[in-house]
């Protein structure tokens, strides 16, 4: 299945041009090893949390804004040997200043549990969760049996994927960014919309099927998951480029 390497990045607004156009120039250089999609999308409907929230897992400053992004890959081994590559090839010395602060970017590789529909959705929603210890098959189970209803209310793909290799962080990291107590795992996931408008009314719909609602105790620390809504500014799975780029 797709293996997902996953990042959360908090980027100071004024330099949303200059944040897609390093991505638009890095793009090239990781499909030729090996990315098979690289997808960033923007803060547009992410809300703050009491506990956990996308802001505080990054430690945004103010007028910092956050971005949601994934590699695919058919492998890990794939990843591995496509990290490697660009991490020593000297066009990465050309990329010039970061327009973010690295040291706060959160990121780490993930395997898929659940992966339905095609994807290359103007819309995405993002959810970083804390999964009890044992519990991992699980939350496999409640995912598989929710993908197929998110589909039907009108998401195009909705992928789980659950920590493989993802390092503990000095500043940040996403066991931080959920409160991870001992034996925990995260899972980084997102569903893809055709839109904002068709994603709101398919959460309403959603919460309204009666099939969604949980059966026995839940897998996961809901309390200390956290999610949010980005319009995708790169989409190398897309022909075209999105128009809010």
């Amino acid at each position: 299945m797709t293996y997902i390497e996953g990042f959360v990045v908090s980027v100071p607004e004024a330099n949303k041009d200059a944040y897609v156009a390093h991505a638009k120039h890095f793009a090239p250089i990781a499909r030729e090893f090996g990315v098979a999609r690289h997808v960033e999308a923007w803060e547009s409907d992410v809300p703050e949390g009491k506990v956990t929230d996308f802001r505080k897992a990054v430690n945004a400053e103010p007028g910092e804004k956050i971005v949601f992004a994934w590699f695919e890959y058919p492998s890990r081994e794939a990843r591995d040997a496509a990290n490697a590559k660009i991490m020593s090839d000297p066009r990465m010395a050309d990329m010039g200043e970061m327009p973010f602060d690295g040291k706060r970017m959160i990121v780490g590789g993930f395997r898929t549990l659940v992966d339905e529909g095609s994807g290359q959705g103007g819309y995405h929603d993002g959810y970083v969760v804390p999964v009890l210890p044992g519990k991992e098959e699980a939350y496999r189970a409640m995912a598989a049996k929710a993908a197929p209803l998110f589909r039907e209310h009108g998401a195009t793909r909705v992928v789980e994927a659950i920590a493989d290799d993802v390092p503990h962080g000095k500043a940040t990291d996403f066991y931080r960014a959920v409160k991870a107590e001992e034996g925990e795992t995260v899972v980084f996931s997102f569903i893809e919309w055709r839109d904002k408008a068709t994603r709101d009314a398919g959460w309403a719909a959603v919460m309204a099927d009666e099939r969604m609602k949980p059966e026995g105790e839940m897998p996961m620390a809901g309390p200390r998951m956290f999610w949010g809504g980005f319009d995708p500014v790169l989409d190398t799975a897309n022909a075209k480029e999105p128009a809010n780029a």
